[in-house]
């Protein structure tokens, strides 16, 4: 016995966020950050399971969704000119709100197209059909081409070019690290030693997106009260030691 298995496909990244949000009946002024990122990465795990070829932007918002959620992680917020704490947040759902906007229109235009299409024009066909005839009549057009027109056109087709050319691109790197697979291996050294601090964390790999990946799941590790940090000596350095309940686990 088979199984089929359908995934809803959406028309874009921002459609799937506001998916989610009416879904989940979610405050899109006050987005709970961990949980749609985790139901955004978890639909993009799905695709993959499937074969589908995941699109670029969607890959682009999950690395927004994850920047957003590790400030929101960092204990010191940033501040603004007037001295306001300003939530990572704000970006997103100005997007949010614009896309939503433009949404809603457009399924209003696609409605009065809809209706439109149904209905049956008047008047002379022939007519009609003779006048659509001669603006394709292409033997006509070639005749008022000259060496000018041909240059202009040349010109504007090099600098269209040059424009595409010119554009940004995005190389998504797929790192072989997880925020879930450090906490472990944080947890794990802890038990071990009872006390860790954060340069012997750097000693066991320097390489610098792990360092940040280690730095990260210790942040989270501390909103998820299973260790406690206290200061130590140096710059930037400090003790991590894990909570009697999680020792004794």
């Amino acid at each position: 016995m088979s199984f089929e298995v359908k995934i809803p496909l959406f028309e874009g990244p921002f459609d799937l966020l506001l998916f989610f949000i009416e879904r989940d009946e979610l405050d899109i002024y006050d987005i709970p950050i961990s949980q749609i990122t985790k139901n955004f990465l978890e639909y993009l795990k799905e695709l993959e399971k499937l074969n589908i070829e995941v699109a670029s932007e969607f890959i682009l918002v999950a690395a927004k969704l994850m920047r957003i959620k590790a400030k929101m992680l960092l204990p010191r917020p940033q501040l603004d000119e007037e001295g306001n704490e300003i939530d990572p947040r704000e970006e997103l759902v100005k997007h949010l709100l614009e896309y939503k906007k433009y949404k809603s229109v457009l399924e209003e235009l696609a409605g009065l197209e809809s209706a439109q299409l149904q209905k049956e024009k008047r008047g002379n066909v022939i007519k009609e059909i003779k006048k659509l005839s001669e603006t394709v009549n292409v033997e006509s057009e070639m005749q008022h081409i000259d060496l000018y027109k041909l240059l202009k056109v040349y010109q504007k087709v090099l600098r269209r070019f040059e424009i595409e050319s010119e554009k940004p691109t995005h190389n998504v790197v797929q790192y072989p690290f997880t925020i879930a697979q450090q906490k472990d291996f944080i947890m794990s050294k802890v038990m071990e030693k009872h006390r860790l601090s954060f340069t012997q964390v750097i000693e066991y790999s320097n390489e610098k997106i792990e360092v940040i990946y280690n730095f990260l799941a210790i942040l989270e590790l501390l909103q998820l009260q299973q260790i406690r940090l206290n200061l130590g000596e140096g710059y930037n350095n400090f003790w991590i030691e894990g909570l009697e309940k999680e020792l004794v686990k």
